[in-house]
């Protein structure tokens, strides 16, 4: 493109250049007498210009192809030039015709000028003659009256000279210490003049005046009962007059810092605050008016303070800003200790909008300071402890739901049942979550000086409800006495031991659990998906703040370990009674068996109250009867068969041992019973794998001890009566039967003389049992 456009700028420097030498009023200007004039094809322009040199120039320098390629060149140059000119001869033409219009017109407008000009002339001549003459007339009256006014003027300042006194003394009994600077600064070119020869007098009663006008602003100034304000002027008069305020600076400062005191929020003004808020809350939620005018008229006159400040040190702004930032992260410092304990949304939001009001109020006379960003960060920090702390407080609440357990005596947890602090755990979840939903839904709508955080309100909720649930999980496992390593909290668990766990507890904890996964989660959910939904003010490289699937995997996996924890110390509580039973007396020597032993009492109290439990808790589940057919070779179903089938054995030693050969016999084609299988969220499901676990250990214990014939046939009481019990509150009668006959064949095999009772002793040991407890029943309440 360089190279197309340079030919066209030669071309229209040329035709510059050759109008210009045509246009010339001086020829003469061109240099004829350069020796190089011919050196260059470039001199066709010039008025010196000889065909013939040129010519022979052109023939030297080019080949036949240039010369007819240079001879287009010209006759197009040519053909340009004729339409040049005629253009311009057509332009000077209309501007021919023009001037000659104008010419002629100006011919005729210009016909009797002349004759109004020579009259004009002479009015001018007449009215500069009168007024000549008016001027010599006035001339002595005019200086005398300029004279006299002069000399008024004069007397009016030496009569204000002779006067200031007085008047100072009048501005210092009425306190105007504005009218009396005033005054005396008027005053001073004169006494600088004439101070010391005429009104020396009056200078010296002035400045004694003026003495006493400082003395009284040095007081006001550094007076505790005098405002802000009224200082700031006493020292804005004093600078006035000359007097050294920087030195005062120092101990402003220190006044104005001390002032900070006041205007710091305190927990009783915060509270009547709020609670105004709620009121004007309630009669129109009208934002604009704010309340708190009293501390709103201290902030006023500290910005006031500010301002005149600036005015007395132009150099204290750096201190200034640093004063303003001082009480406002002061105010925030106060609200988050405010924060720590419960306060209702709308008390949190109304001490934001006190805030930021004296935020406004201050920056309009320090914008220096950069406040609204300041108090920016500071809030954004503000709603986001607000929001921890709320659901600080809401685990808080549901911890408090549920350690009522423990807090009841026992002889009170029968009027309370473990329903109620199931239903109010419960509430505390859902309700509880909604309302503080609802809470943050006021942040989200809130405005406060046209801070953004709705994004990041959204992550901090949905990042809050993941946190809160991941804690309450852990004190699910706290309270339930999983976590003995942990360091307890004080304020969620009381001081709870969990040694001393309630069992109801945990059984409460794990359907609980149940609970938040089937209900509570889809319900939180849907709210946060039609309120709190979007997001994206803070990263999160690892996904959404708020993963409701983890969750519920992570409270179904609790349920089940809650639920097993619930089985698990039921048993351990039944162990221990197992492991007394066999640990004390001396089974070798063991008397004849006369009744049933007591431990069956408290091993059937301990299921009734597993059963108890889970009745108030558990739902029913589906009624299951595993039982085991006769071709098992296994005992029937009902006592009275059991005993008719005993009745056909014989009571002599051999009968025994042929009957124990026969029993291990038949286990090896007797059918596969599971014995432990899944635990259901059931009734039936929890207590029969308590007693499955209980029948287990009582196997083992068995299996650690030796037995004489009496002890064989003690156990073999104990198991007998059991087996009917049993069979009432379990689901699964074949592995509870399995067990039991496991228990008899370990007795036998741990036995010195495996003999067992008699059919009619065994069933008379056990009617006895049974009317006994028929006997005490109706005494019972």
């Amino acid at each position: 493109m360089g190279e197309d456009d340079m030919p066209m700028d030669d071309k229209a420097k040329r035709m510059r250049d050759l109008l210009s030498s045509f246009y010339s009023p001086d020829p003469s200007v061109t240099n004829t007498n350069n020796p190089f004039k011919f050196a260059s094809l470039d001199v066709i322009n010039t008025t010196s210009f000889d065909a013939d040199q040129y010519m022979n120039l052109l023939v030297q320098r080019s080949n036949l192809e240039g010369l007819l390629q240079k001879h287009v060149e010209m006759a197009a140059e040519i053909k340009n030039l004729d339409t040049d000119l005629q253009m311009l001869v057509y332009e000077n033409y209309n501007k021919f015709i023009s001037a000659t219009d104008t010419i002629k017109r100006m011919k005729t407008n210009i016909v009797g000028m002349e004759a109004n000009m020579e009259q004009l002339l002479d009015k001018i001549m007449t009215v500069q003659s009168r007024s000549d003459g008016v001027n010599t007339s006035l001339f002595e009256k005019r200086e005398h009256i300029e004279k006299l006014h002069r000399t008024r003027n004069l007397l009016r300042k030496v009569q204000f000279i002779y006067d200031l006194p007085a008047r100072l003394g009048k501005c210092i009994k009425s306190e105007a210490y504005a009218d009396a600077v005033r005054f005396y600064i008027g005053a001073m070119p004169i006494f600088k003049a004439y101070g010391d020869s005429s009104f020396q007098d009056c200078k010296r009663a002035s400045e004694e005046a003026m003495d006493t006008i400082i003395k009284n602003l040095q007081g006001k100034l550094f007076s505790d009962s005098e405002s802000i304000q009224a200082r700031a002027e006493a020292a804005v008069l004093l600078k006035q007059l000359d007097f050294p305020v920087d030195s005062l600076k120092a101990k402003l400062f220190e006044k104005l810092e001390q002032s900070l005191d006041g205007l710091q929020l305190t927990h009783e003004e915060i509270a009547n605050v709020t609670a105004e808020s709620s009121n004007l809350s309630e009669q129109g939620n009208n934002t604009e008016s704010i309340p708190g005018s009293a501390h709103g008229a201290l902030v006023s006159e500290f910005a006031e303070a500010v301002r005149a400040y600036q005015v007395i040190f132009p150099d204290s702004e750096k201190q200034l800003i640093k004063l303003s930032q001082d009480l406002i992260t002061k105010h925030f410092e106060i609200t988050s200790d405010y924060i720590k304990k419960w306060i209702p949304i709308a008390n949190f939001l109304g001490v934001l909008r006190i805030i930021w009001k004296d935020v406004l109020l201050i920056d309009k006379v320090l914008h220096e300071a950069l406040l609204p960003d300041y108090s920016s960060k500071a809030s954004r920090i503000a709603v986001r402890q607000y929001i921890k702390s709320t659901f600080s407080h809401l685990l808080h609440d549901i911890s408090d739901a549920l350690t009522n357990v423990h807090i009841k005596p026992k002889e009170e947890v029968d009027e309370h049942p473990l329903v109620v602090f199931l239903e109010a755990g419960k509430s505390s979840v859902l309700q509880g979550s909604m309302n503080v939903l609802l809470d943050f839904r006021q942040l989200l709508k809130e405005n406060l000086g046209g801070l953004q955080l709705s994004d990041l309100i959204v992550d901090w909720v949905q990042e809050g409800f993941q946190d809160f649930f991941r804690a309450l999980h852990d004190q699910f496992h706290l309270l339930s006495g999983k976590n003995k390593s942990a360091v307890q909290d004080e304020n969620s668990t009381k001081g709870m031991q969990v040694e001393k766990v309630v069992p109801g507890l945990v059984l409460v904890l794990a359907q609980l659990s149940i609970f938040i996964e089937q209900t509570a989660i889809s319900r939180i959910t849907e709210e946060i998906a039609a309120y709190f939904s979007g997001g994206g003010g803070g990263a999160h490289e690892n996904g959404p703040a708020f993963v409701p699937g983890e969750i519920c995997r992570t409270f179904h996996s609790a349920g089940e370990i809650l639920l097993q924890h619930y089985i698990n110390m039921r048993t351990q509580k039944i162990t221990v009674l197992l492991r007394k039973r066999f640990t004390a007396p001396n089974w070798v020597k063991h008397k004849e068996p006369r009744e049933v032993h007591m431990f069956v009492d408290l091993f059937l109290q301990e299921l009734e109250a597993v059963g108890t439990e889970a009745k108030q808790i558990l739902p029913h589940g589906v009624l299951r009867k595993h039982r085991r057919s006769e071709s098992n070779g296994s005992s029937a179903s009902s006592r009275s068969n059991s005993l008719r089938d005993d009745k056909m054995s014989r009571s002599n030693t051999h009968r025994a041992r042929s009957q124990l050969l026969e029993k291990h016999l038949a286990k090896l084609f007797k059918q596969k019973v599971e014995i432990f299988t899944k635990t259901e969220y059931t009734r039936e499901s929890v207590v029969t794998t308590v007693v499955k676990l209980c029948l287990k250990s009582f196997q083992e214990f068995v299996r650690l001890q030796t037995f004489n014939r009496s002890g064989f046939q003690q156990i073999q009481l104990d198991v007998q009566f059991l087996r009917a019990s049993l069979k009432e509150i379990v689901e699964d009668e074949a592995a509870v039967d399995f067990l039991l006959d496991e228990v008899i064949v370990g007795a036998s095999e741990r036995c010195l003389d495996p003999i067992p009772l008699e059919p009619p002793i065994l069933d008379k040991l056990i009617q006895a049992k049974l009317a006994k407890e028929k006997e005490q029943t109706p005494i019972s309440p």
